[in-house]
């Protein structure tokens, strides 16, 4: 196997196993990541997200569909319960990547948007989540900086 698909083996089978220790180690320093409703820069802050999402009970299937020493594309399916409203989670996802010295530089995650929100919220707030990429964010934000808050590690 490419050296990136083991790197990114390492970092789905830690988001699977909830070690987001192993997960940060596949990250370069000035790494960014984006999804529907992150947009982070920099290892610490990408590794605080990981430490949250897996402190719930996240399941993750993956395949490395292509990597080359740049760039890859890894197809994802995230099975969860969305901690504030109790609803369960599938989530396709088409995980992007480029790679700088061996560590993932950049990942940008894509799903839809609209059928996410509809499994985590449901209702009107799930309808207005799914078309507004503000509301996604800001609430998301708020989580993150909340849990930043109480993980001084991440400060």
């Amino acid at each position: 196997m490419h050296p990136n698909g083991e790197l990114l083996t390492r970092l789905f089978s830690g988001l699977d196993t909830h070690d987001h220790q192993a997960m940060a180690a596949c990250y370069h320093e000035k790494a960014t990541f984006s999804d529907i409703a992150f947009e982070l820069q920099g290892k610490t802050r990408i590794h605080a997200m990981w430490h949250m999402i897996s402190e719930g009970d996240i399941r993750t299937t993956f395949k490395v569909d292509e990597v080359d020493d740049h760039t890859a594309f890894v197809s994802v399916v995230d099975d969860y319960t969305f901690r504030s409203t109790g609803h369960k989670v599938h989530n396709k996802i088409e995980s992007h990547f480029r790679f700088d010295k061996g560590l993932i530089i950049q990942q940008r995650d894509v799903c839809d948007a609209k059928a996410w929100a509809g499994m985590a919220l449901g209702g009107m707030s799930g309808v207005l989540a799914g078309r507004l990429r503000f509301l996604r964010q800001r609430k998301a934000q708020a989580t993150l900086d909340t849990f930043v808050a109480t993980h001084p590690q991440y400060k």
